[in-house]
């Protein structure tokens, strides 16, 4: 008997197991978002043991300009991506591949152009960043080949999106372990075998991502793609770019506003601390980084959940939902918080040979910084609960709230009066009062959703799954 994908998928949703049902929904976006993090501490633990703290320094100041480059890619990937899923709903896979082939040549032309301005103006931006003159060489070493391979960047990370809007997270994964395992292969092999230093870092990750970049345009040419990228639709519609811009836009602000303040954050580290000060942060960026990927997974398999079973008045498991996710995502959050708080020099050590100053003020740093980072999972998940069940302007002033909107006073504000330590106790700061204020909006949103519940609860509304 054929079974309706689409209702097979609403039964799954409306009925089965919460725990499960989260569990298998989170699993894959929990790796692919661990093995993007792969990348960060791939690079820095190579070249922080070959070349020493002011190599982590380099890393650390070229983070922004990364982050910029990762928010064109978002612009267009997620962008495309989200439209891509709008038409396949409207079952209109010839408009679904428009959106593939415009968004594939929105990348290739923004690609160029930034790899233009970041060949022209690379020094003054990591200065900006935060690069002191000693570290500068360093990060100019590392960033003129990741800027040159903008790229493959771009589209590997794009087209991704898309292979995810089409349906398809299982290549998306894979696409994503296969660049990864790639990158750490070959790092080594540049850093260590052939002494290439930060140039062979740079040539490691741009190498992977290249790979990656054919990957998945085979997949879209060549493989068992709902989509396919056909050479007679490769011209520009500027209705189509400008929807693709529109529905990327809020997370390249996002991501902007995350350079801005890693920038504001590096260089109050290089006043107050110098660049041994940037490097633990470096340590510090890599620890957390690695801590809340497998949240964000978690929140992307929470969202489908709790968005159906909210549409569907089913408000015991939007409850149930949310209450496994903050669960997971804190017992994740409480583990990073262990290993900062009990092996911080084990921690450093991965980074680097013996170096006394490091370790001294990192064990100080990633203790101070990380103290309220049991709490972080609560928020973020919260935060995003508010995206699942409509609220995109919420979401987006509590994800802020943290990574922005607080976080910045913090960093001007507490140097002036604790010096370095201010710095360090500004991250713990914005967590905790992003938290409280996430945890106010949350009760009055659920106090609506428990009023709502009594309501239903007496005449339950009936999952209405159409189909065969």
């Amino acid at each position: 008997m054929h079974v309706n994908p689409m209702t097979d998928r609403s039964r799954r949703l409306g009925e089965g197991n919460v725990p499960y049902l989260l569990f298998t929904f989170s699993a894959p976006a929990i790796v692919g978002m661990l093995a993007q993090s792969m990348y960060l501490l791939v690079d820095r633990v190579f070249v922080g043991r070959a070349l020493g703290d002011v190599a982590i320094a380099a890393t650390t100041v070229a983070f922004p300009c990364m982050l910029v480059l990762m928010a064109f890619g978002m612009l267009i990937g997620i962008g495309g991506a989200a439209l891509v899923s709008i038409r396949l709903g409207q079952r209109n896979v010839a408009e679904a591949e428009q959106v593939l082939a415009n968004a594939t040549l929105l990348m290739l032309g923004v690609s160029l152009v930034l790899s233009l301005l970041g060949e022209l103006f690379l020094n003054p931006l990591l200065t900006i960043f935060g690069a002191s003159p000693t570290v500068l060489p360093y990060a100019h070493d590392y960033m003129q080949i990741i800027v040159a391979g903008t790229v493959f960047q771009i589209m590997s990370f794009g087209l991704n999106a898309i292979i995810r809007g089409e349906g398809n997270p299982r290549i998306a994964m894979i696409t994503m372990l296969l660049s990864v395992l790639l990158n750490a292969i070959a790092a080594p092999i540049l850093i260590f075998g052939l002494h290439w230093g930060m140039r062979g870092a740079a040539v490691a990750t741009v190498l992977a991502q290249a790979v990656s970049t054919l990957w998945v345009l085979w997949y879209f040419f060549r493989g068992r793609s709902v989509l396919k990228l056909r050479a007679a639709k490769l011209r520009l519609q500027w209705p189509i770019c400008a929807a693709i811009l529109a529905l990327g836009s809020p997370l390249f602000a996002m991501q902007l506003a995350a350079s801005v303040t890693n920038s504001l954050l590096n260089n109050q580290l290089r006043i107050y601390g110098g660049d041994l000060a940037v490097s633990v942060m470096g340590i510090i960026y890599a620890l957390v980084m690695v801590t809340l990927m497998p949240i964000f997974g978690i929140n992307q398999g929470a969202q489908p959940i709790i968005g159906f079973n909210y549409g569907a008045q089913r408000f015991d498991r939007v409850k149930k939902t949310l209450q496994t996710a903050v669960l997971a995502a804190s017992g994740i959050s409480l583990l990073g918080y262990a290993v900062a708080m009990l092996f911080p020099g084990l921690v450093i050590a991965l980074f680097t040979e013996h170096d006394p100053a490091l370790n001294h003020l990192g064990r100080h740093a990633i203790r101070l910084s990380m103290m309220m980072l049991p709490i972080v999972g609560f928020q973020i998940v919260s935060a995003s609960y508010f995206q699942a069940v409509g609220k995109p302007k919420h979401a987006m002033l509590l994800s802020l709230s943290r990574q922005v909107l607080l976080l910045i006073p913090a960093v001007l504000i507490l140097p002036r009066f604790f010096g370095l330590d201010g710095v360090w106790l500004a991250l713990p700061v914005s967590d905790c009062c992003s938290s409280l204020l996430t945890g106010i909006w949350l009760c009055l949103e659920l106090r609506h959703l428990y009023r709502r519940h009594a309501e239903t609860e007496s005449d339950p509304p009936r999952l209405e799954i159409s189909g065969p």
